[in-house]
């Protein structure tokens, strides 16, 4: 590696710090911190559990954000001290390692960064639906189905399946999943939209090429203890018998559940747990998830509508194409990003384009 390859490389690094302290402000950052420590220190700190917990882990994603920030700082004046000592005496295997290291680190961190938002931290509820074409969307759908599944098992997520429905012939007709884990929403937003694939039908007897979509739709889990009034009024609750792939407690008995909200038209179902009680209790959960959800959007603008229903499940709608044939690609019309192994991709591999977009709302490089 040459010199000016190395000042080039300092001079990155010390851009992309410096745009990360305008945006996480070191001393208003330790601040916070200590006055979050400061409330630990109560005696009857842990009288209410869930108010510690929620602190707790208020106070130690700051304590993560402000250690990483400073060792960024610090690897940066290593690697140019470094540099200063390699002019007598030759360090570029050091040199090369702290750059390797650095940038790592500091391509992990912007991401980071960026799960800032106010629901970033919350669990993921993905609502899977095949748009028109029967059978070919349907099962387009239950692929997209097993992507995530792969993606939060590759991210040590959990994962619970609230809902499925078989499709007539193959795939599914619908399916929502609660993805379990720290920033599972942050992450799993990026998803929000239509999804086209490009194939030779398994379904064709002339092995024509078909396209098909299906329409992703990604709400945040938001804490259960939320005050938002559901009015018997403004519900309608219909059972139906449960079935298909849902989970092991999936029966043949009415339990599972639909609640539809009468004024806003959002509709949760929850066909996975032992009892039609049970099924209830989390549908309703759901159900004030996506009610709040839309009562904050509503009150304010801060983030963009979450749940909307009204994604054209159609050509031109889409927000990513994935092309089996007559080439291997999928490609996020929304960044550009692309990957030629769609194989890859389809067995949970979404890191790259999750990235992406976060560092495209917000012009991370």
């Amino acid at each position: 590696m040459e010199n000016y390859e190395i000042v080039r490389y300092i001079e990155d690094f010390k851009t992309r710090i410096t745009e990360l302290q305008m945006v996480v402000k070191l001393d208003v950052l330790n601040n916070e911190i200590e006055e979050l420590e400061k409330l630990t220190y109560n005696p009857n700190f842990y009288n209410d559990p869930n108010k510690a917990a929620k602190i707790i882990k208020e106070l130690n994603s700051k304590k993560n954000k402000f250690n990483g920030l400073t060792d960024l700082i610090s690897k940066l004046e290593e690697l140019e001290l470094y540099f200063e000592m390699h002019q007598e005496e030759s360090l570029l295997e050091e040199i090369t390692e702290v750059i390797g290291v650095l940038e790592e680190n500091l391509s992990k961190f912007e991401v980071e960064i960026l799960l800032s938002n106010e629901y970033d931290d919350a669990d993921a509820i993905i609502d899977i639906h095949p748009g028109a074409g029967g059978t070919e969307s349907q099962d387009w759908a239950s692929m997209l189905l097993r992507m995530y599944k792969r993606y939060a098992e590759r991210s040590n997520f959990g994962i619970e399946v609230i809902d499925y429905q078989d499709g007539d012939e193959a795939g599914i007709k619908s399916a929502t999943l609660l993805i379990k884990g720290e920033k599972a929403y942050g992450y799993l937003k990026s998803e929000q939209g239509v999804h086209r694939l490009i194939r030779i039908s398994p379904f064709d007897s002339n092995s024509r090429r078909h396209t098909s979509f299906a329409s992703i739709t990604v709400t945040p889990q938001i804490d259960a203890n939320i005050n938002i009034e559901i009015k018997p009024e403004d519900i309608r609750v219909d059972t139906y018998r449960a079935s298909g792939a849902g989970g092991q407690h999936v029966n043949k008995t009415d339990s599972a559940v639909r609640i539809t909200h009468l004024k806003t038209g959002v509709v949760v179902t929850c066909q996975n747990e032992r009892s039609q009680m049970q099924n209830r209790e989390r549908a309703f959960e759901i159900l004030k998830s996506k009610l709040y959800q839309l009562e904050q959007e509503e009150n304010d603008k801060k983030i963009k509508k979450l749940t909307d229903s009204g994604l054209l499940n159609s050509f031109g709608s889409q927000i990513r194409t994935y092309t089996f044939h007559p080439y291997s690609l999928v490609k996020d019309s929304r960044t550009g990003y692309e990957v030629g192994n769609v194989n890859a991709v389809m067995d949970g591999d979404l890191d790259g384009f999750v990235n992406a977009y976060l560092k495209s709302k917000f012009n991370v490089r």
